[in-house]
């Protein structure tokens, strides 16, 4: 190969890797910022693990045009995976998140310090791009937490989100900020509601502020600074162009586009992860829909909640892209 044939590949190569890691923070593979919905986990008719399908809504999340994708959390059922369950899980995922664009996020949380660790250090191992905990349990005491937190946040390099609860106040997670260098991330879910992210915003500006709770202030989040949401997985696509208008300018266009999602969070918020999953059920996503813990491969919903759902995706249709 000549020298010049050599200087030209390295070139390309160089400009390849800086469109792939432009706007990507320093550190970091993909941007965390955006959509981040929180996947759920699916069961076989047996109530196993369903990897296929747990893969398959990795695929999904992607043509939803996510800008990241989390596994495990609350809204994944984490509490009834066994340890194994969690880390053949983690691998699919982000196995599967090697060859596509959003940032993967994997949950660490565990009661056991050690096993929070182990999960942590597997995920960096594997690839992931962030890791994000809850503490170890909801209603630990702050010292407890901070704890916790530090430890897991030195485990790996990887950044980190703290998903607060509780009492956990602004001032609390900027000072744990302060002694964990890896913890630039924030899932605000403490008491004290949309003000706290103008209060981060105003105290600790480096660290970014993602919500939850379905998304149902999305837009008063975003125009306070929150740097994304962690809605459900089940209708991602409606989210996306939410964010995405706003980013734009176009303020009025992402309101148009917020209402569509109004109509399936006001059904979720009534009937819990199992309507969630039915939706992806119905979307062709998991072949089946039982949260773990109900019966074997079926879920609890009625047949008029049922119909209101698959109604209101008949209505939506013309919005969802995946």
């Amino acid at each position: 190969m000549s020298p010049t044939r050599r200087s030209f590949l390295r070139a390309v190569s160089a400009g390849a890797l800086g469109l792939r890691f432009a706007n990507a923070a320093p550190g970091q593979g993909r941007p965390l910022r955006g959509i981040f919905p929180i996947a759920q986990t699916p069961f076989t008719a047996s109530d196993k693990l369903d990897i296929d399908a747990l893969v398959a809504q990795v695929r999904f999340l992607d043509r939803c045009g996510v800008h990241g994708i989390v596994w495990p959390q609350r809204a994944s059922e984490y509490a009834t995976l066994s340890e194994s369950e969690r880390i053949a899980g983690a691998e699919a995922v982000l196995a599967a998140g090697k060859a596509l664009r959003p940032a993967i996020v994997i949950g660490v949380q565990s009661p056991d310090l050690a096993t929070a660790m182990r999960y942590a250090r597997h995920a960096e191992k594997h690839g992931a791009d962030a890791l994000i905990s809850l503490p170890p349990r909801e209603d630990s005491d702050l010292q407890t937490a901070a704890a916790y937190y530090k430890e897991v946040g030195k485990a790996t390099p990887l950044p980190f989100f703290v998903q607060t609860v509780g009492k956990m106040t602004v001032d609390f997670v900027i000072g744990m900020a302060r002694d964990i260098p890896t913890l630039r991330y924030v899932k605000d879910e403490a008491a004290g509601g949309l003000p706290r992210i103008s209060e981060f915003r105003r105290k600790a500006p480096h660290l970014q502020i993602q919500t939850g709770n379905h998304g149902h202030t999305l837009l008063d989040e975003i125009a306070r600074g929150s740097a994304g949401s962690m809605p459900a997985a089940s209708f991602a696509d409606l989210y996306v162009p939410v964010w995405n208008l706003w980013q734009e300018g176009k303020r009025r266009e992402a309101m148009e586009a917020y209402s569509k999602t109004l109509l399936l969070i006001t059904e979720v918020e009534q009937y819990g992860i199992e309507s969630l999953k039915y939706i992806l059920h119905v979307r062709g996503v998991f072949p089946h829909y039982g949260a773990r813990g109900g019966p074997a491969g079926r879920a609890s919903l009625d047949d008029e909640a049922k119909r209101t759902l698959r109604d209101l995706l008949e209505f939506l249709k013309p919005h969802l892209r995946a």
